[in-house]
């Protein structure tokens, strides 16, 4: 090679590596500002505690007399309660849910829920043309932009406004991906003749390969919520039939706590294209009410769930219900607790079925798995019996001599659900230990611990045998890149 020709190739190699370091560098950025970026006006919110006597618990459970489906028995509260508020509203109703659609593969008679909440929004909209009747969901439900689900087009049809959440605006929480998708794929689109098979079910619409690059950008709006003028439902359960039968918990609650809701979600509506203003309803404060009730959402339910376990000590209780567990601030929390002396006691997700699919047990057989080592034991965790479905709630319970508390709503303890990634919804509640509510909350769990009148849980060593060194090496490996579904 002569001189010139080794000069051509060095000035190709230099120019080739400043363009490697460019990019790297506009890489590095991308991944940055999108893990760190602000948050959109009006999320990560926080309302003011209201005194109210006016609280509702309500429960999904699904169980058997042993850990088969044979006898099989389902007590389902939420959406009854859902649909009547719907029937009864007279001034507005605002929803925002995440899973919405009839889309399964199971051999199942699930609970029509998707086509029953449509029919109920649709009449409620036909029969009062005026009356503000909105949805909010997440692009799950149009294949990320794929297509439209014949509830959609229905609402749609009807007059109900439809606000599919954008989900750009918020952090991104797979930052390995996340820079690649940023900077080449987030521009397509989505929209176009969908070939690919859609993850939720065999006979589901199918999707655009531009739709799963968006999906591989994982973040939801993950709220379940329903406000009207008499009060707001907040639940760990979705209008999806084959949700129908997992285990969920709901709080509903009047007064004041009304508008918190609906300015948390017109938020979301604000930043997503949709309307501006939402209604407001004239609910007074009941200075002496017995309850204390709060609206939070994404990080502002860590920070209070974290403030809440803090507190617990000798002779307390804290109680997780949960379908994921997995962030270490709260596992760190719950270490502290049992230090102090507090009672810690789980009841979890085996993580083992996603609507009829198998799973590894991630996060939560890794995560049981090392508590109770770390613990020696005297942390206390079973599983639920999932005959069907899942173990679907989401709830923290610290009682304390002075009050218990209940943070209950959407949010796992994962950092996707607490550190800002996705949107989620919880309502928290401060109760005399010694209330009506305390005492439910008593018996609700009791009843699955003691296992009083059927099979609902199962020791933690039991469903620990099957739990592979591979299985800890791919959830450390998850935690360690941040690519994980939870």
């Amino acid at each position: 090679m002569g001189k010139k020709e080794k000069k051509e190739w060095g000035m190709r190699r230099r120019v080739f590596t400043i363009l490697i370091c460019l990019f790297v560098l506009l890489y590095i950025g991308v991944v940055l500002w999108h893990t760190y970026k602000p948050m959109p006006a009006g999320t990560s919110y926080e309302g003011a505690i209201h005194r109210t006597d006016d609280v509702e618990m309500l429960t999904d459970l699904t169980y058997s007399q042993t850990e088969s489906k044979k006898g099989m028995q389902h007590e389902n509260e939420i959406f009854d309660e859902v649909f009547a508020m719907i029937d009864r509203a007279e001034e507005f109703v605002v929803t925002d849910f995440f899973l919405y659609n009839r889309y399964y593969d199971e051999n199942e008679d699930f609970p029509e829920l998707a086509e029953t909440l449509t029919k109920k929004l649709t009449k409620k909209k036909e029969e009062n043309p005026d009356m503000p009747v909105i949805l909010i969901t997440d692009p799950v439900n149009t294949g990320y932009g794929s297509y439209e689900t014949e509830e959609i087009k229905a609402l749609e049809a009807a007059g109900v406004d439809i606000i599919v959440t954008k989900l750009d605006p918020l952090r991104d929480s797979t930052p390995i991906y996340s820079g690649v998708y940023r900077i080449f794929f987030q521009w397509w689109g989505q929209k176009g003749e969908g070939w690919l098979p859609n993850p939720m079910a065999s006979e589901a619409p199918k999707l655009t390969a531009r739709s799963y690059l968006k999906l591989l950008n994982v973040k939801a709006n993950h709220r379940k919520v329903i406000a009207t003028e008499e009060g707001v439902l907040v639940n760990s359960g979705n209008p999806h039939d084959a949700s129908g039968w997992h285990g969920n918990v709901a709080f509903k609650a009047g007064g004041p706590v009304i508008n918190d809701v609906l300015e948390a979600e017109e938020a979301v509506s604000r930043y997503s294209g949709g309307p501006d203003q939402f209604p407001r309803t004239e609910a007074e404060e009941e200075p002496g009410g017995r309850y204390g009730v709060q609206y939070i959402t994404e990080s502002k339910i860590l920070d209070h769930v974290l403030e809440d376990i803090n507190k617990a000590g000798k002779g307390d209780e804290v109680w997780l219900a949960m379908f994921y567990i997995a962030n270490r601030d709260v596992i760190d929390a719950l270490y502290d607790a049992e230090d102090r002396g507090a009672e810690v006691r789980l009841i979890l997700d085996p993580n083992e079925n996603a609507f009829g699919n198998k799973k590894t047990g991630l996060p939560n057989k890794p995560v049981v798995d090392e508590m109770l080592e770390e613990s020696d034991g005297k942390i206390k965790v079973k599983f639920y019996n999932t005959v069907i479905g899942q173990y679907h709630t989401k709830l923290v319970y610290v009682k304390t001599a002075d009050a218990a508390v209940i943070s209950s709503g959407a949010a796992n303890m994962t950092d996707r659900a607490l550190d800002d990634y996705n949107l989620e919804s919880n309502i928290r509640i401060t109760a005399p230990p010694d209330s009506p509510l305390a005492g439910e909350m008593d018996a609700y769990l009791k009843r699955l611990w003691t296992n009083e009148d059927a099979l609902f849980t199962i020791e933690a060593d039991e469903k620990l045998d099957s739990l592979s060194q591979l299985q800890r090496v791919v959830y450390g490996l998850q935690e360690l890149l941040k690519l994980t579904t939870y």
